[in-house]
């Protein structure tokens, strides 16, 4: 890989430093050599070899304000706020036009949670400086941190305007917008700056995001598909793409992107579990089989991957061995609704309708309130026999459907079933106020309780 004069020149300060310290000779070095080389230990998380450099450093240039500001960093990195702020105070009172003092003034004010006082120094900064792209990433940060994100989202747009391929505010600008629900403008935002700044993949990929989020599928892909285009290595893009290409139902090439992922890095999970999925829309359910049990091969805690085996076998009408995946997915969450109502299927599928019963209500318990699951519980009630719990449910059920003829004309046939009357003819009435022609339900699932007088007489009245 080519490197700039730049980075040749500080490779070279860093070879002779480490040579220094290995054979104890004292060599001298500039104090802005002394800057990078500091600064890139810090980088790199090597605080003691950066602690050793500035060491040398100031001893070698006692009166360097730039070797003073870094080392004000790494006190400030350290949480040695006092004494940071006090060596500031003395290189203010040498040099009041550094914008760097300002800096790192803000950083302490930071660090002690008053961002409005950063924020204060930081525009005293933009006076003094020539870097503004960075003050204005930096005041920024500030605003985020204030959770102020219109105007964060101003002073990272302004950080691009002056530096456009400042990777850190484009994410920012863009997690902004996101927060903000202001994905239109956000949309509008980057393709305008794409149009200055067309071979930036990072931009494109937002946009793929953006256009996903919003259900904009055919421009989410062609999105993604020029970050590809730009960064053929770009694995997070080629996934992006692929799921862009599944939710448009183009399974062959949404396959084919999955498994460039795979090429790029090692499989993942995921990226089979959608391979599998995709081979499924496909109609061809034994490769679809085959990527599932690699799924569960590659992670075998990820409880997606045997709840799509259970599926699979489920579809097949194999329901014991759908079962048996069934428990490997509940024994890693054990509280998702949705596993416990494929348990109950399961098991009435098998007639084992206790646990069934079981399964519906752990789905209930787990937050599952759609009607479907509430009424196929007390169906299971009702075949076992279970009258008053099935009428405790349907009562439980009427907190989240009050006005729900189906769950009104069971109460009724269960209070008649328990020769309870009077609950039965107020449910009775419900149910007929609500929805008159559905009172057939009764007969289809309490056989001849239509036919009674008492319910007979009821259903006169709203005769029209």
């Amino acid at each position: 890989m080519h490197l700039s004069h730049e980075e040749e020149e500080r490779n070279l300060s860093l070879s002779r430093f480490e040579s220094m310290l290995k054979t104890n000779k004292v060599l001298f070095f500039d104090s802005e050599e002394f800057e990078d080389i500091i600064l890139h230990y810090m980088d790199i998380g090597k605080p003691s070899l950066a602690k050793k450099a500035l060491k040398l450093a100031l001893e070698q240039h006692p009166k360097s304000t730039g070797l003073k500001l870094v080392q004000v960093e790494m006190l400030v990195f350290e949480d040695k706020l006092e004494t940071a702020e006090k060596l500031l105070n003395e290189l203010y009172a040498i040099e009041p036009t550094n914008e760097e003092i300002y800096i790192q003034k803000a950083n302490i004010f930071s660090k002690r949670d008053n961002h409005e006082k950063a924020v204060e120094l930081l525009k005293i900064a933009l006076k003094y400086t020539d870097d503004y792209a960075d003050v204005h990433n930096l005041i920024g940060m500030e605003y985020l941190f204030m959770d102020e994100l219109e105007l964060a989202k101003e002073y990272f747009i302004k950080c691009l305007e002056e530096e456009p391929e400042e990777q850190s505010s484009l994410y920012n600008v863009i997690y902004c917008f996101e927060f903000l629900e202001q994905y239109d403008e956000a949309i509008e935002f980057l393709t305008q700056y794409i149009d200055k700044n067309p071979y930036t993949e990072i931009a494109w990929h937002q946009l793929g995001r953006l256009n996903y989020t919003i259900k904009n599928y055919q421009d989410a892909y062609i999105a993604f598909d020029y970050a590809t285009l730009i960064d053929d290595q770009f694995m997070g893009a080629f996934m992006e793409k692929a799921k862009s290409l599944e939710r448009l139902k183009r399974y062959e090439e949404a396959i084919f992107n999955y498994n460039e992922t795979i090429r790029l890095e090692d499989p993942t999970s995921y990226a089979l579990l959608r391979i599998g999925k995709c081979y499924e829309k496909l109609g061809n359910d034994q490769e679809a089989l085959k990527y599932y049990n690699q799924t569960v091969h590659e992670d075998p805690l990820l409880d997606k991957g045997w709840i799509a085996i259970t599926d699979y076998h489920f579809k097949h009408n194999d329901f014991q061995k759908a079962l048996y995946f069934a428990n490997k997915a509940i024994a890693i969450d054990g509280e998702n609704r949705f596993y416990w109502k494929r348990f109950a299927s399961i098991n009435k599928a098998l007639n084992l309708f206790e646990e069934a019963e079981y399964g519906y209500r752990k789905a209930v318990e787990f937050g599952d309130t759609e009607l479907e699951t509430w009424l196929y519980w007390v169906n299971i009630l009702h075949y076992l026999g279970e009258f008053d719990a099935a009428i405790q449910t349907l009562l439980q059920a009427c907190d989240f459907f009050p006005d729900e003829n189906e769950i009104e004309y069971r109460l009724a046939g269960f209070h008649l079933m328990l020769n309870e009357t009077e609950k039965a003819l107020f449910h009775l009435n419900n149910g007929l106020r609500i929805n008159y022609n559905n009172r057939f339900l009764l007969n289809e699932l309490f056989p001849g309780i239509l036919d009674t007088k008492i319910v007979q007489e009821t259903i006169k009245k709203y005769k029209k």
